[in-house]
Formats: structure tokens, C-alpha cells, sequence
């Protein structure tokens, strides 16, 4: 959608804007004002009888003029509770807590990441809160919960004027240094409060930039009414989570909304509820005013590609502007994998909607996608237009295979000509030339299920030779990308991709409880041996099947790394006559 935006007259008090190319680096880092607040909200999570604050602390320009906002929200600030099933690889740099008594003895307060370095220069503030029931915040955290919304969504209404504000001594606090326009970014959780607070449609959030973000927490950690851990951390969920963020001075404040989250999450049916769609934003997607670049990695199997896909697919429908990134690697920001041209699209994202600037971005295609390791792509759609293709899994017989939940999806994916008691096999024939995946398949299968898992999972695999990315790794050599001071320098290690040839990857895959065929929120038990059609999707991905490639469909019952784990055994009985997946191809 382009938007024809009118920004007010350039003035010479407003310098970092005085050029046609953009905002430029014109403020000094150093002299940068630098301070806390605690914003109050309009939730008593805690329920001590007193609306909780958010901790927020601020860098900005030493300048007159009035400026916008980036606002990086986050639970992680202050660290991690030492919880099973959940390290600190979600935490997107180290920023401790400020207490009033540290803000009152002028301690230094610092920012994590680049973006103060970067951007406080060309004239915007950039502030950083902690999420309800973290780090100096009042509450409990509650993973997704309408108070951590409401708590975030708190700080753009002080921001323009809507809600209170206080010092370290209890003073009142005004953000007149800022124009109330804001727009919010982050990593992991970090860019999921982001999408939270835009489903609020609240008036002065310009822009979200959502990293690896979730859209509904009901897809984290489940698929379908099947209960399905995110990559890593088999036997989490969402009280597992919240205690990791919990304020570790005080945690028994919040033992019974631990409690109840506990018990409303439900991993016994793992149906939707009221529960779940307290924390679905795909929900109110219609009330986001926000513009969105949303930006996800092809391999990131935590906050895995669904959520960006039907996101994206909901935005589209309700007509929001937005772009899209999608690149190789994992769950990590952009910054690290394609660092010079992420700067140069995130600067020139915010100047066009925080400062009003016609930078041309919104002219420019919709879609920078990652093909292969290093293979950038742009195009004017995603997914793209293409014709959406259904592969039949074969014809003939029924054709039965046993659930053994000691081998992974991977093992199970490898030498598909090989017969293997454990899975269901379809391949096509070689690829005649390269043909491209985009968008989120589907797959449709009829087939009995005898035992005790109620598990189907689909594997979609590209087998032929090829290199393909393994993680990043860091290097030593760094460079810097702003001015910083003594403890926060402004520079960062360059990273880099390890690839490996392999003969196959399996490019998506996705799960379903077959007792929720009819509805996620409904279990409905089956009759052993009884045929049923079931469809689910796979999620989302951008992917390209090079000539000479087969596309292979693998069905499994258990996926060792995601789903729960029953007793072995379970029969599954596949008709592939009846049996398909719909691709998007191109």
C-alpha cells in the first residue's frame, strides 16, 4: 500500500533533519540525555492494591527540538530465573534494571544493541522498559497475558501525553522532549510486545519492526490442539517462561498468577481456550494502525516461520502497510547476518514513518527474501504469485507405518528410497529446473491411527546435494556502526554463516492432534482403525528446489524434538490416493 506522507518544513532546530537524504549524525552521543522514568498503568497485576509502573529508561538528543521515538520493550533486561527447559538465548543484549536508588547515585545508564548508538545520533530517543513483572517494573509476567500489552502500550501513552509519568523521587515526569510518534522493534519477545501493543491499535505507534516475533503464543506452544515445544526447549510452556522473567526479588508476590497459568494452559487436551485467545494478536489484527517490517529466519525453529507468515497473511488482509525480510539463518536479528544494509533499511524505514520523510522505501518491492546462504532476492508479493499446486502422495494400497519415538524427524527424513518401518515416503521425480517454494503449505491425509500417540507430522523435504546454512558463527574483527562512551562503545563483532553440503534438508514440516480434527479448540477422541481426513498446515517458509532436486513428503507420528513423547507403537495407516499437500509454486 503506498502512502503519499506530508512531514512538516524543515527547521534549522531541527538540524539532523536539514537534508534531503534522511536524517544525518548530526547530535552528539556523548552529551546525550540520559535518564529514568516509571510510567504508571492501568493493571494491578499483582493485585497489591496499586496500578503497576513500568521502568523506562531514556536516551535522547541534547537538543530543543522535539523528537520520535524507538522503544525496544523486553523481559529480559534484567536477566534470567535459573529455570529447566529455558537458558538465555532469548535475551538480546545485557541492560540491568535501574532502582531508584542507583538512578538517585547518577549511576550511567547504559543501552544494549545499536540502536542508541546508531540512531540517537540523527536525532531520535530511543528508550528502553522493562516488561511488567521483570527488572524494575511493578507486577507478574504472565507470557503474552493483556497485562503485559497494556503495560507497554502504557509507555506510548505517556509518550503522547495519555498517561503518568514519575521520577526516582515520585515526581511527576512529562515526555515534552517528544513528538509522541514511536516506533517499536526487538528480537524474540522483544518483538513480540511490539505486535502485542499494535493489535491495541493505540494512536502514536507509527511503526512496529517485529524480529523473529510471535502472533499467537497458542502456536508456540502448541499446533493444532497437539501440545509442541519450541525448538530447544522440550517440556517449557507458559508459566515455565514467566517464571524465568519473574523479578527475582519478590517472586512469591506472583505465586498465584503462577499458579493459574500453570493451570489454564492446559497440556492435557492442548485445546484453544479463552486462555489462548487472551494472547492471540492475530485477533484484533484489524485494529493495527501500525506500519510493519517484519522480519524472520528461515531456520528458526523457536519462534518458528508460522508466526511471521500468518501474521503477514492477517496485515494483508486488513491493508496495513508493511514489508517483509526473511533470511538463512535462525532466531536472530538481521544486524548480525546482513548488518550494512539492515541499518540502511531500518534508518530509512523510521525516517519515513517517524520523522514523515518520503525516503522512497514504500515504493520499493514488498519482499527481500534469502533464497540460499548469501542469495538475495526481492520481489513485489510474497508469498508469490505463482499457481498453487496439489501433489497427490501417491495411489494404491494402504500403506501402514509404526511411531518410534527414539528416532528425530531428521533421522527419519534421511535415504528416502530405503524402506523404513518408522514413516511414510512420497517423492516426486527429479526437477526438471529450479522451482520456488513461498507461503505456507498444506497438507491433507487420510489415514487410521491405533495406539497411543495422536500425533501426525508432515515433513517437507528437499533432497539433492547442495550447501546449506548451519548456523553463525563470530568473529573476532569488529566494527562499529555509531559513537559510544566508556562501557557502551557502539561496536560489534562482524558474524558470519557456516554452511555444509548435505544431501537433504527438510524445508518445513507441521503437526496436528488428530483428536482435534475437527477444531483446535475441541478435542474429539477417534475410533482405532477407523480412516479420518485430517488437514494442518506446515509453516510458512521461502524455499527453492533446485533442478535435479526431488521434492519428498514424509509423514511421521511423534517429532521427537517438538512434540510430547507417548510409548512407542502407534500404527498409522496411510492412504495415498487420498492423501495430498497444496504448494505455492513459482
Amino acid at each position: 500500500m503506498l502512502l503519499v506522507l506530508a512531514g512538516p518544513v524543515v527547521t534549522a532546530a531541527d538540524p539532523a533533519r536539514a537534508t534531503t537524504g534522511g536524517t544525518q549524525p548530526v547530535h552528539d552521543y556523548a552529551s546525550a540525555v540520559r535518564e529514568q522514568v516509571w510510567v504508571q498503568t492501568p493493571v494491578d497485576s499483582d493485585s497489591d492494591g496499586r496500578p503497576d509502573r513500568v521502568a523506562v529508561r531514556i536516551i535522547r538528543p541534547a537538543t530543543t527540538a522535539k523528537v520520535p521515538v524507538i522503544f525496544q520493550p523486553s523481559p529480559y533486561y534484567a536477566g534470567l530465573n535459573d529455570i529447566p527447559n529455558h537458558d538465555d538465548v532469548d535475551r538480546d543484549g545485557s541492560v540491568s534494571a535501574l532502582s531508584p536508588q542507583a538512578v538517585n547515585r547518577a549511576e550511567t545508564i547504559t543501552f544494549a544493541g545499536y540502536l542508541d548508538n546508531y540512531f540517537v545520533p540523527r536525532g531520535y530517543a530511543v528508550i528502553f522498559a522493562d516488561s511488567l513483572g521483570s527488572g524494575g517494573s511493578d507486577g507478574c509476567p504472565t507470557s503474552g497475558g493483556r497485562n503485559e500489552t497494556l503495560g507497554m502500550k502504557a509507555v506510548i501513552d505517556w509518550l503522547n501525553g495519555r498517561a503518568p509519568g514519575f521520577d526516582a523521587a515520585g515526581a511527576p515526569v512529562k515526555a515534552g522532549w517528544s513528538t509522541g510518534r514511536t516506533g517499536m522493534i526487538g528480537v524474540s519477545y522483544n518483538g513480540t510486545l511490539p505486535n502485542a501493543v499494535a493489535s491495541t491499535g493505540v494512536r502514536g505507534l507509527e511503526t512496529i519492526v517485529p524480529i523473529a516475533a510471535i502472533s499467537s503464543w497458542y502456536d508456540y506452544y502448541r499446533a493444532d490442539g497437539g501440545v509442541v515445544a519450541p525448538g530447544g526447549f522440550q517440556g517449557e510452556d507458559t508459566d515455565i517462561l514467566a517464571k524465568a522473567v519473574l523479578t527475582r526479588a519478590n517472586p512469591e508476590v506472583c505465586a498465584d498468577v503462577m499458579a493459574d497459568l500453570e493451570r489454564e494452559q492446559d497440556r492435557e487436551t492442548g485445546d484453544y481456550s479463552r486462555y489462548w485467545a487472551e494472547r492471540d494478536y492475530l485477533r484484533d489484527a484489524h485494529k493495527v494502525r501500525a506500519s510493519v517490517l517484519l522480519v524472520h529466519g528461515l531456520h528458526d525453529f523457536n519462534v518458528r516461520t508460522g508466526q511471521a507468515g500468518q501474521w503477514w497473511d492477517a496485515l494483508g488482509k486488513n491493508h496495513v502497510p508493511r514489508k517483509i525480510w526473511l533470511h538463512q539463518a535462525g532466531h536472530t536479528d538481521p544486524f548480525n547476518i546482513r548488518r550494512d544494509a539492515w541499518l540502511s533499511t531500518l534508518h530509512r524505514w523510521f525516517d519515513q514513518w517517524l520523522y514523515r520523510i518520503d525516503t522512497g522505501i514504500m515504493r520499493e518491492p514488498v519482499a527481500d527474501v534469502e533464497t540460499a546462504p548469501n542469495q538475495w532476492t526481492t520481489s513485489r508479493s510474497w508469498p508469490l504469485k505463482g499457481r498453487d499446486t496439489t501433489v497427490r502422495l501417491g495411489g494404491g494400497a494402504r500403506q501402514t507405518f509404526i511411531d518410534d519415538t527414539s528416532r528425530t524427524a531428521e533421522s527419519l527424513a534421511a535415504a528416502p528410497e530405503t524402506a523404513d518401518p518408522n514413516r511414510f515416503v512420497h517423492l516426486s521425480a527429479p526437477l526438471t529446473k529450479d522451482v520456488r517454494l513461498s507461503g505456507t503449505p498444506e497438507v491433507t491425509v487420510r489415514a487410521d491411527v491405533t495406539g497411543d500417540s495422536p500425533y501426525l507430522t508432515a515433513l517437507l523435504v528437499d533432497y539433492g546435494t547442495a550447501d546449506r546454512f548451519v548456523r553463525t558463527r563470530t568473529l573476532a574483527e569488529q566494527d562499529c556502526v555509531g559513537p559510544g562512551i566508556e562501557g557502551d562503545p557502539g561496536c560489534f563483532a562482524k558474524r558470519e554463516y557456516v554452511t555444509a553440503a548435505s544431501d537433504y534438508e527438510i524445508v518445513t514440516r507441521g503437526w496436528i492432534d488428530v483428536r482435534n480434527r475437527l477444531s483446535p479448540a475441541r478435542t474429539t477422541p477417534i475410533e482405532a482403525g477407523k480412516p479420518y481426513t485430517f488437514r494442518w498446515d506446515l509453516q510458512s517458509t521461502d524455499h527453492v528446489f533446485a533442478a535435479g532436486h526431488r521434492i519428498g513428503v514424509v509423514l511421521i507420528a511423534t517429532d521427537r524434538d517438538h512434540t510430547l513423547r507417548y510409548p512407542s507403537g502407534t500404527v498409522v495407516g496411510v492412504q495415498p490416493g487420498a492423501s495430498s499437500i497444496e504448494l505455492r509454486l513459482s
